[in-house]
């Protein structure tokens, strides 16, 4: 892979950190990436919060000399850098942190779709990095695809190929992630071939502890049905020994 060498003339104290992004309109990354708690599951999973970055919008771009040269991927993560200097930069600046980061996450949205596919996946190519995966709950009216992903091979993404498991299950590997990023009925899920499970969400667990809640209340019925069956057979008993 080739990249473009930046002539710095300012020292990096000199450098402002990217602008500031005006708030999003979309509901998309509230929906499928924050609600059931996937980021939060997924920053659980990758490791070292020291030495793994992990987040949602946080600014991607080259350099700091080019702020406004930046994307702002729903999710992204990047191995062996450092999650300390985004407050700094503003950002996950290539140059600073000394690599591009590993995967890139878009969900699709109609404000967004069509850019996601073209000029975002252009621009993710430019900065090296190694994965960029698209996500589309409508499964292709916002994005060329349900779901897509491009692996960078010699500088130039090459299409992931996607497994469908019948009409309405379709998955790939992620080798930047470990993980199987799955599109279910519209969901996005990440699946651990090592752990055979799902990454643990928020949305998991409270179905967990309302499944919880549920066998105990039917244990403490079942418990009050024959506390109540006891109680009529010794009333019962009583009467025969009352009787004679």
């Amino acid at each position: 892979m080739t990249s473009k060498t930046i002539t710095l003339t300012k020292t990096d104290g000199e450098f402002e950190p990217f602008p500031e992004s005006p708030p999003r309109e979309d509901m998309q990354n509230w929906n499928y990436l924050y609600s059931r708690g996937q980021a939060a599951g997924l920053a659980l999973h990758l490791g070292d919060s020291d030495t793994t970055t992990v987040g949602c919008e946080i600014p991607v771009g080259p350099t700091l000399a080019s702020p406004r040269d930046r994307r702002i991927p729903d999710f992204m993560m990047s191995r062996d850098s450092r999650p300390d200097l985004i407050s700094e930069h503003g950002g996950y600046a290539i140059d600073r942190q000394g690599k591009p980061p590993d995967f890139v996450l878009e969900v699709a949205s109609k404000m967004t779709g069509v850019i996601d596919y073209t000029r975002k996946r252009a621009d993710y190519e430019r900065y090296g990095i190694a994965e960029y995966w698209r996500f589309d709950p409508t499964m292709g009216e916002y994005h060329d695809a349900a779901l897509a992903g491009d692996r960078l091979v010699d500088g130039i993404y090459q299409p992931i190929e996607i497994e469908w498991l019948d009409e309405s299950h379709c998955r790939r590997y992620s080798e930047a992630l470990g993980l199987y990023l799955c599109w279910e009925d519209g969901e996005l899920r990440f699946y651990d071939p090592v752990g055979e499970s799902y990454i643990r969400t928020h949305y998991d667990e409270a179905a967990e502890r309302e499944a919880e809640r549920s066998r105990a209340d039917r244990e403490a019925e079942a418990r009050r049905e024959a506390e109540a069956e006891i109680q009529r057979l010794r009333e019962r008993l009583a009467a025969l020994g009352d009787s004679e």
